[in-house]
């Protein structure tokens, strides 16, 4: 039987910093939903890369004294080197924005939106975020300053650039929602998009899609027009389709994209790009819409600080690595981080969730039974147990991670009440049966964590397959 076609994405984390814990929750969360669909049998693409044009990159590589592709090229090592730390599959495709085909494939998609009329030249005057490459308003300032870059001073940006018709597309977006071919998650996270392209459609503004080349000169040149190179946002989105082969590879392209479900995972705020911006790219060049957007909050410090090198709150993912291991940042920003909200993270609070939940919770759960049944001579099998295939609803990780501790919980709770360990000595027959409908709960546990926690899940499936005590906890409690 042929599989299903299922593609995934992650945004392409901008390279003029380390990558932080935000990158590491976006990774991790896609390459959750990605195994998860490859235990139900789907035929998986998985994406991710590094967004590697802009001001922001431009000027970081100058102040760095270097050239603006050296500077990427290091970077972009960074974050491919990261990925296989975190546990992500080693299937997963990685573009970058420098890539000779994306280039190739961004001036495509230029071209034919051009050529559909949605591109057009003026000159113009507007205020300009460098930390988010986006003009703004009046009304997205606070006290003259971008809410999210408040340390940057705002630009002035007057020249002439290309347009973007984005004024066309506010009633088709909406009806894409209203029948949705094009869904966000959470349910809010749509309404902010409605609200912001507003009811009657009129929300949306034209805006500019290149740069003077002897202004900003690093990124993709504009077809046909050798002054101007393309503005980051517009030549980044496409990595969505061109690390499918498009335009030349239609094949690919329609299995996926076209004939599938295309997903995409995204930070909050990056909603209005990739739901609003992006969708009405393509409905501009005659392309099917993304399906579903993703929408995680933000990891914040205590008391819902964003989190700043300036602050000092900054906790690198390699750090929760080093100390605690892959598995347990999975579980971190899998159960410890809501799905969909802001949530605050300090290596104390983890810390705490990680004894708890665990050393003390799982892995004493593991050791506990799996000891009985061998002290016991309980013969252990997972012969009869079936292939669990964990299925994520609507992409609440958390949700899905606290039935797993449930069911973590309601085995602790059948030891304390049952006690088969003093029942095996009276009545043997009865306290082996006990102790067998244990094991198979932890073989089950074991199953579910398949996506969550890989290399634990495995463990824990080898320990019943082979009826063996852990030689050593699954998870050191640390003091």
């Amino acid at each position: 039987m042929e599989k299903k076609p299922f593609y995934i994405t992650t945004t392409l984390p901008y390279v003029n910093a380390e990558p932080h814990m935000g990158h590491a929750l976006e990774f991790i969360r896609a390459d959750i939903i990605a195994r998860t669909k490859k235990a139900e049998g789907y035929d998986v693409f998985f994406n991710t890369g590094t967004d590697e044009h802009g001001t922001k990159i431009y000027e970081a590589a100058l102040k760095a004294g270097k050239t603006p592709q050296a500077y990427v090229d290091e970077y972009a090592a960074k974050f491919k080197e990261l990925l296989p730390l975190l546990g992500v599959s080693p299937d997963i495709h990685f573009i970058r924005t420098t890539d000779a085909h994306h280039e190739r494939a961004a001036r495509e998609f230029w071209n034919r939106v051009f050529k559909n009329g949605f591109i057009y030249k003026k000159q113009y005057r507007a205020k300009y975020c460098v930390g988010c490459e986006e003009t703004k308003t009046d009304s997205e300032l606070v006290d003259g300053r971008c809410v999210i870059h408040p340390q940057r001073d705002i630009e002035i940006r007057e020249e002439e650039n290309y347009f973007f018709k984005f004024s066309a597309f506010g009633t088709k977006l909406l009806e894409l929602y209203d029948t949705k071919g094009h869904v966000i998650v959470p349910e809010f996270r749509m309404n902010e998009m409605r609200e912001f392209i507003k009811p009657d459609g009129s929300g949306l503004q034209d805006f500019s899609i290149s740069r003077l080349k002897t202004k900003m000169p690093w990124g993709i040149p504009v077809p046909n027009d050798e002054t101007q190179v393309m503005y980051v946002w517009f030549d980044a989105l496409v990595n969505y389709i061109s690390t499918l082969g498009w335009p030349e590879d239609g094949k690919t392209f329609d299995t996926y994209w076209k004939n599938g479900t295309p997903t995409q995972y995204c930070g909050k705020d990056n909603t209005r790009f990739q739901s609003v911006m992006w969708q009405a790219m393509l409905l501009a060049a005659g392309l099917p819409p993304t399906r579903t957007v993703v929408v995680n909050g933000f990891v914040t410090g205590e008391g819902g600080i964003k989190m700043s090198k300036s602050l000092g709150n900054v906790i690198s993912p390699l750090d929760v690595i080093r100390e605690y291991g892959t598995d347990a940042l999975r579980y971190l920003v899998a159960r410890e981080i809501g799905s969909f909200e802001d949530s605050p993270f300090t290596l104390e609070r983890f810390k705490a969730a990680y004894n708890a939940n665990l050393a003390n919770g799982l892995g004493n759960l593991v050791s506990r039974v799996m000891k009985m049944a061998i002290q016991n001579n309980v013969v252990t099998t997972s012969s009869n147990q079936s292939e669990a295939r964990p299925h994520i609803h609507d992409f609440n990780i958390k949700e899905y991670c606290d039935s797993i501790w449930n069911e973590i919980q309601q085995a602790d709770k059948k030891i304390q009440e049952e006690q088969p360990f003093k029942v095996v000595k009276i009545d043997p027959e009865k306290g082996k049966a006990q102790i067998q409908e244990l094991v198979q709960r932890v073989y089950r546990i074991g199953l579910m964590l398949n996506p969550i926690m890989p290399e634990t899940a495995q463990a824990i499936q080898a320990l019943v397959r082979e009826n063996k005590i852990p030689e050593r906890p699954l998870f050191l409690r640390k003091d």
